[in-house]
């Protein structure tokens, strides 16, 4: 069996199109003309061939991601699929061995994905970066604990002329987030203002404050069945940012407005939304927790340098082994402050001692220090912790609200 890993040439892009067709089972279309496809390029891919024939398939999108302040240039795995004769053969892990490397060589410090089975991604040092909530909520259960409901403008406006007004709030509302994407036109297009036949379009509500300053928006889709016996109708949020608190609840007040909704659906609503403190009801929300998006340090230097920090210090640490990615062991310092940070190789004993999959739950901010240590997955002295602490601490939660 001849086993070659390498990128998808313009005459074998069906073949990884209909790799994806398959092992998704059509949930992105059963055609070579499939959203896989479309989603991706032959140069982004890294593909296992056995005797010739694509077995095994594998993308990565170049993003750039928000890190607390700054900007990373980010790998966004995906499309990642082997036809069931070629499983348990040790294909994905030539692909991602083969793909950290091209990472590094590309200067993607840090990967990404959506994990179908977080099994299968643990085994290759992902952590989980971030979490997101489900509400499902009827439009007339939605009222504040202290009455106050929003006093911004807000109206209905075309996604035509909405693009350029929501594009500055998104600006302004992940600059300083951590695990949102710099959007381009395609992935606005294709993911916060995309339409179907079965979602119906995408419709833009924008709340203006006093001065006539766009300070919030949220983006919806609006169709029957919410299964309300007179109040038929379900809104589904798809993006929703807020610049200020007042626009945050104005636009809940504006859905609240719709009477034929008898249900509100916010599948991935950051973890640190905070309509549970705000709303009087909050159970109403019916909050439901899920994983987000999956993390993979793929150069512990870059990726640490380039991440932004609120706190200026010192901090050690020493990865023991990444067999997929061997220049990641070893011992490490970072130092930082809010201006900059910079990561050097070190030598003796270390603050901190954990795994590359340890340190991506770190670099994301969704564990902190102290959680890790209490897990058995970190080991350092109270004082270091403590210090770790405060070095990695972000401003917001982790988030991603955009499928990739």
């Amino acid at each position: 069996m001849a086993v070659e890993i390498r990128a998808a040439q313009g005459d074998e892009y069906e073949q990884f199109a209909l790799i994806g067709a398959y092992v998704f089972a059509g949930a992105f279309g059963d055609g070579a003309d499939n959203a896989v496809a479309a989603g991706n390029r032959p140069e982004w891919t890294t593909c296992a061939f056995v005797d010739g024939r694509m077995a095994a398939s594998y993308s990565t999108i170049p993003f750039t991601m928000r890190a607390n302040g700054t900007a990373v240039a980010l790998a966004g795995v995906t499309a990642v699929g082997t036809l069931p004769e070629y499983r348990r053969q040790g294909l994905l892990r030539a692909i991602t061995t083969q793909s950290f490397a091209d990472m590094r060589g590309r200067g993607q410090a840090v990967a990404a994905l959506w994990a179908s089975q977080s099994a299968i991604y643990q085994r290759y040092g992902y952590a989980l970066a971030s979490m997101q909530l489900s509400y499902h909520i009827d439009s007339v259960d939605i009222a504040f604990n202290d009455a106050d409901a929003g006093s911004a403008h807000v109206e209905r406006v075309s996604t035509a002329a909405a693009y350029d007004i929501v594009k500055n709030i998104y600006i302004a509302f992940v600059a300083t987030r951590i695990g949102y994407l710099h959007r381009a036109k395609t992935l606005w297009l294709n993911n916060a203002l995309a339409t179907s036949a079965a979602t119906g379009p995408a419709h833009v509500a924008v709340a203006s404050d006093n001065a006539g300053n766009a300070v919030g928006y949220v983006i919806y889709h609006l169709r029957g069945g919410s299964g309300h016996m007179t109040r038929g109708q379900e809104i589904t949020i798809k993006d929703f940012a807020w610049l200020t608190a007042d626009a945050y609840r104005s636009l809940w007040s504006w859905l609240a407005r719709h009477d034929l909704v008898g249900k509100i659906v916010w599948q991935r609503a950051p973890i640190d939304d905070p309509a549970m403190e705000m709303l009087v009801e909050p159970r109403l929300l019916q909050p439901q927790l899920r994983d987000g998006i999956w993390l993979r340090i793929v150069d512990v230097r870059e990726a640490f340098a380039q991440r932004g920090y609120g706190a200026t210090g010192k901090i050690s640490f020493a990865i023991a082994r990444d067999d997929l990615a061997p220049w990641n062991q070893g011992k490490f310092e970072l130092s930082c402050e809010p201006s900059g940070a910079r990561v050097v190789a070190t030598r003796g004993e270390c603050d901190l001692v954990l795994s590359v999959k340890a340190l991506a739950s770190l670099y994301s901010g969704l564990r902190s220090p102290q959680q890790l240590a209490h897990w058995g997955m970190l080991a350092g002295s109270g004082e270091a912790i403590s210090r770790a602490t405060s070095i990695f601490a972000t401003q917001h939660a982790p988030h991603c609200p955009d499928n990739f």
